[in-house]
């Protein structure tokens, strides 16, 4: 008997445990415009988009905060994608003004990424394709030998992005740039990793 085809289901949701409830629905509303489809004391479920909900909020008695928590195995982070670099450095500006900055950023090679921890110390990927088509990225990654030999990629200063881009820099002369290591920050890269 053949098996039965493998199906691909889109990821549709995250679900966080939080002490920070309130402090939770505001905070990736302000970062990627999630607004609450519904909430109670014990929980929200938030949307961007028009799915029921893409971020649910589990907020119940007994939960604590983990202070090893970067440490212990469990997600490392969360990814919103952007449409192009040029969104992707307009909402950091954005939220650099008001007072929300990226804990790393890193030019992987097929994407720009900027780490954001949010309320709970949890890490959220802002990120944007830098090839624009999710079929050249996937190239990249497959075949690219610079890819293969530091997957992780370039660290760097999204400041000196948006300047680049301000002085009238092309969003790939940017990427080109930055992964050539032009853009690299003085400070040093947190993942958020032991």
């Amino acid at each position: 008997m053949p098996s039965a085809p493998v199906l691909t289901p889109p990821l549709h949701h995250v679900n966080l445990k939080t002490t920070r409830l309130r402090e939770m629905i505001d905070w990736y509303g302000t970062v990627v415009g999630l607004k609450p489809t519904f909430q109670y004391d014990g929980g929200a479920w938030l949307t961007n988009d028009a799915a029921n909900h893409r971020l649910a909020l589990l907020c119940v008695p007994g939960l604590s905060d983990d202070p090893d928590k970067i440490a212990h195995t469990g997600i490392h982070h969360t990814a919103f994608e952007y449409a192009s670099v040029g969104e992707l450095l307009d909402t950091y500006a954005r939220l650099r003004a008001e007072g929300i900055v990226p804990h790393g950023c890193l030019d992987h090679g097929m994407t720009t990424s900027f780490y954001y921890a949010d309320p709970d110390g949890n890490s959220i990927e802002l990120q944007a394709d830098n090839f624009g088509d999710w079929k050249k990225s996937t190239e990249f990654m497959r075949t690219a030998p610079e890819f293969a030999a530091d997957p992780i990629g370039v660290h760097v200063d999204p400041d000196r992005l948006v300047a680049a881009r301000d002085e009238g820099a092309s969003l790939d002369d940017i990427h080109q740039r930055a992964y050539a290591g032009e853009f690299t920050p003085d400070a040093p890269l947190d993942l958020r990793l032991p």
